[in-house]
């Protein structure tokens, strides 16, 4: 089976919807639009050329996170699996739709601003015991440009 990795940038068109599987897995899917503008040279005019429209599928901890985070209208970027969902509809008629199984789904930072939520934190080891390497967490952004003295090299000229 032929199963080509891409990026589509584009925007969600139908708001996410969850289901689970008869063995009980989880899946969520959506429909994104991809178009493609390009603006002309000479007039500096911006033309609309094709839109690509495709379902995503989401699976295992993708489903959460943007089950809890997209909705219609949202700019992202999705990266995956492409393949082909081949049907015949109701008035009899074959039809083919592009399907990506997803591995990574984000908002387009080019078109939107967001916050991010982890949903893990990390412990951090409150006893450096000494270790040159160890680090103190890092508390607002006054601490945010430091450098330790331990450890800036110098490099020479």
């Amino acid at each position: 089976m032929y199963e080509a990795q891409c990026a589509v940038v584009g925007t969600v068109i139908t708001n996410p919807v969850k289901r689970s599987t008869p063995t009980g897995d989880e899946v969520l899917s959506f429909r994104m639009a991809s178009n493609a503008r390009r603006q002309d040279r000479n007039t500096g005019e911006w033309t609309d050329g094709g839109t690509l429209y495709l379902t995503v599928t989401c699976w295992r901890r993708l489903v959460r996170g943007v089950g809890a985070s997209l909705m219609k209208g949202d700019p992202i970027i999705a990266y995956g699996q492409l393949r082909t969902n081949e049907y015949t509809n109701r008035d009899g008629i074959e039809r083919a739709d592009l399907e990506m199984r997803a591995s990574a789904v984000g908002p387009d930072l080019a078109r939107c601003n967001v916050s991010i939520h982890r949903t893990k934190t990390v412990a951090v080891d409150a006893a450096t015991d000494g270790d040159p390497g160890a680090t103190e967490p890092v508390v607002g952004d006054q601490d945010h440009e430091r450098i330790d003295d331990d450890v800036r090299e110098t490099v020479p000229a």
